[in-house]
């Protein structure tokens, strides 16, 4: 049976990202988050179909995660994730797109527009980091996670809101995910102890921040426990050209959880 985490490859700077590409029209890059087993795939599985109605949906596994390589030496840091992007809109002569990012992704998003502002029009952030705040009980276990099917439960029942969402079949496949060749080993490296400074390692300045042009939309669930609702909050107040729309009865996974009105809000804004 095809696995269908794995998708197209192409040649990023000196290593070969394992990346979707579906429909036609307007390109929207697709950023996913960092927990433990994740891929672009597991992220936006239930997005990229309905996204590829009217866009080109382009989902990329950042290096280290997913079915990326994991080049030798190399050191996990937010200027080897922008330049895998950058070096991915270029491959594919994609000159300008829309950006979603989770979580991580939403801080590399920050980082990209903040970088490279001509490269981008729509930006959506989700649950994102990007900005200094106090490492949450839910993002250290993530960041900490050790590979065991009841460390997995845990996590995921932290992720969600609605334990109705995280089936012990979820926990399983996340697992197994985790446990791939290389994907614990690399995921480890990313995230030392003492992990507050993987949160400072994240942030933007709050000036540059301020600067962002782009519209944006910003989207958070009201009872996220891994990145602070608050979070989406600030960035709200920073960014001049944005909105925030917050889901209750969501964690970290709004695209999940409220899956539907998250596709339909995230559509009908990089429509307008």
């Amino acid at each position: 049976m095809s696995n269908p985490e794995i998708a197209k490859s192409i040649k990023t700077g000196n290593f070969n990202t394992n990346y979707h590409d579906l429909g036609k029209g307007e390109t929207v890059i697709f950023i996913h988050g960092s927990g433990p087993g994740v891929s672009a795939y597991a992220n936006w599985r239930l997005c990229m179909p309905y996204m590829a109605e009217n866009f080109r949906v382009i989902a990329p596994d950042m290096a280290g995660f997913g079915y990326s390589d994991r080049p030798e030496a190399i050191t996990y840091n937010m200027d080897i994730w922008v330049k895998q992007i950058i070096d991915l809109m270029d491959a594919l002569n994609i000159e300008k797109t829309n950006l979603v990012g989770n979580s991580f992704g939403g801080a590399l998003a920050i980082s990209l527009a903040i970088k490279y502002p001509k490269r981008f029009n729509k930006i959506v952030l989700m649950g994102a980091m990007g900005i200094e705040f106090e490492i949450t009980a839910g993002l250290d276990q993530a960041w900490g996670y050790t590979p065991s099917l009841e460390n997995m439960k845990s996590l995921l029942d932290t992720f969600a809101y609605s334990r109705a969402l995280v089936t012990d079949e979820l926990a399983k496949l996340r697992y197994q995910a985790s446990i791939r060749p290389g994907f614990q080993e690399s995921f480890a490296s990313m995230f030392p102890f003492p992990r507050q400074n993987s949160v400072k390692d994240m942030t933007s300045d709050e000036e540059k921040i301020k600067a962002i042009k782009n519209d944006v939309l910003i989207i958070h669930g009201r009872e996220d426990k891994v990145i602070p609702f608050e979070n989406s909050i600030r960035l709200h107040k920073l960014i001049t050209k944005s909105q925030l729309h917050a889901f209750g009865e969501c964690g970290h996974w709004s695209q999940i959880e409220h899956g539907n009105r998250f596709n339909k809000i995230v559509k009908d804004f990089l429509i307008e």
